[in-house]
């Protein structure tokens, strides 16, 4: 089973689309808001050098912004 992660803020537009992208399909996640979450936000940015968001994480290689087609593709949805 894979690991999804999205890390997202409040007013960001492509968090929402991007999570019911996920829910739409059956993919669980775990979500954090990292602007209520500065360790998290902090951990990220170390690891992908970007603070941006949506950021989607599967098993460890992320996805910046909401790219549909690479995130199927990812999730072996293509």
């Amino acid at each position: 089973m894979m690991r999804v992660i999205i890390y997202t803020t409040p007013t960001c537009r492509s968090c929402g689309v991007a999570k019911q992208f996920l829910a739409e399909r059956g993919v669980g996640f775990t979500e954090y808001d990292i602007s209520k979450d500065q360790k998290k936000m902090v951990e990220l940015v170390s690891r992908t050098g970007r603070a941006s968001v949506p950021i989607i994480e599967i098993d460890g290689d992320f996805i910046v912004g909401f790219d549909k087609h690479r995130l199927a593709k990812k999730l072996g949805l293509l």
